[in-house]
């Protein structure tokens, strides 16, 4: 009845500081450019000090994915705010590389604190029977959020004072405002145990759920990878082979991809799982080939088209393959093996884009790319391959 009562209005509000977390883990894409000048690091550089986020996800989702579990939600939402606050003032006070690194661990640590917590918190604040409502809110936060950083970041740079300080000025705004509305929310774990209670959450697959884990985890990777890819250099390849040294433009492009992912994961529903997981990894294979086309020909219309095919392709792919897994699994396994999933995915993210950045010493930016490319083709074509011999059964997934 309380949950009846309460209406969607704290769900909503949950979305939103769900958002705002992860808007501040991609709000420095646009700006990296400005970095190199200001610090006059390297290409490989800017990929490492992107890839450390995803360290920081994978390691907090290893050591205390379950800890909103165990604690209570709050406590670990207000934890991943207080981790994106310190993030901010790294960016603001960074007078060295060393600042861009810590600033993205915290960042990572935020996003690994909010990735369980707050997608189970924004279900746990939905009214009776808006499961599904709920999920989406989850997704559309996650993804949204995801993509509002760089254009944020992008339009400040581009048409307000002090690029790379204002960002993160409003994006602290925005998280004070949104430790404020946490402290409203309603806690939803009814028992809850110390922190000391929290204990490392170890990945496993038991044998049922291998079949369908192999090739959802590998589309999952290539998924990710590709998010790497385009939030890490593409803003880089716009300026140097596109001329496009508009921030906003740089940001926009980003933000499409992740875009695009919303509105793919969203369709999900109307697809079904068994299908989502083959067609997301179609549209990933022609978002790679898309972009390809974008590096062979320096050509901008490639590179949205590349964003929004290849956006929506992940989107229908993970979610797809979130699905699958978490139905296959046994309840009382289903929170490792979601986390095993998501282990893999963050490592598409952090070690692909180390390549790109090692290879584009001897190789060129475009060079490059076209290795990662061809790299990541060969992954999703195997994972097709597998899923057209052996499709994921949705009763299975169900049960």
């Amino acid at each position: 009845m309380d949950r009846e009562r309460r209406g969607w209005l704290p769900c909503l509000l949950g979305g939103a500081v769900f958002a705002v977390c992860m808007a501040g883990t991609t709000l420095p894409t646009p700006l990296y450019g400005l970095y190199r000048e200001k610090f006059g690091f390297s290409e490989l550089t800017v990929t490492v000090v992107y890839a450390v986020y995803a360290f920081g996800v994978i390691g907090v989702l290893l050591l205390a994915g379950n800890a909103s579990d165990t604690v209570g939600r709050r406590p670990v939402l207000l934890v991943g705010l207080g981790c994106a606050a310190a993030s901010a003032l790294c960016f603001l006070a960074a007078t060295g590389v060393g600042w861009l690194y810590a600033g993205r661990l915290l960042s990572g640590l935020s996003a690994g604190l909010f990735t369980g917590a707050a997608t189970a918190y924004v279900m746990d604040l939905a009214p009776s029977g808006g499961g599904s409502r709920a999920t989406f809110v989850a997704t559309a936060a996650n993804m949204g959020g995801l993509g509002c950083g760089p254009l944020l970041a992008g339009l400040l740079a581009q048409y307000a004072a002090w690029p790379l300080y204002l960002p993160f000025a409003v994006h602290l705004a925005l998280v004070a405002c949104s430790v404020a509305v946490v402290l409203r929310l309603p806690e939803t774990v009814r028992d809850r145990a110390p922190v000391s209670a929290v204990r490392p959450q170890r990945p496993g697959l038991p044998p049922r759920v291998r079949p369908v884990f192999g090739p959802a985890a590998i589309a999952s990777f290539v998924g990710f990878a590709l998010f790497g890819v385009f939030t890490s250099v593409s803003p880089a390849f716009l300026a140097e082979s596109l001329d496009v040294d508009n921030h906003a433009v740089s940001g926009l492009v980003v933000a499409l991809a992740f875009f695009a992912s919303t509105a793919g994961q969203s369709v999900v529903g109307r697809v079904g799982v068994g299908r989502s997981l083959p067609l997301g990894s179609a549209a990933l294979l022609t978002g790679l080939a898309l972009l390809a086309g974008a590096l062979l020909w320096d050509s901008l219309a490639l590179v949205v088209l590349s964003a929004l095919v290849g956006g929506g392709g992940q989107g229908l792919a993970f979610r797809g393959a979130l699905s699958a897994v978490a139905g296959a699994s046994p309840a009382d396994r289903r929170a490792a093996v979601i986390s095993a999933l998501f282990v893999v995915a963050y490592t598409g993210i952090s070690l692909p884009v180390i390549g790109v950045g090692v290879l584009v010493g001897p190789l060129g930016l475009e060079g490059a790319g076209l290795v990662f490319i061809a790299c990541m083709a060969v992954l999703v074509s195997g994972a097709a391959a597998y899923l057209l011999r052996r499709p994921v059964r949705t009763q299975e997934a169900n049960s």
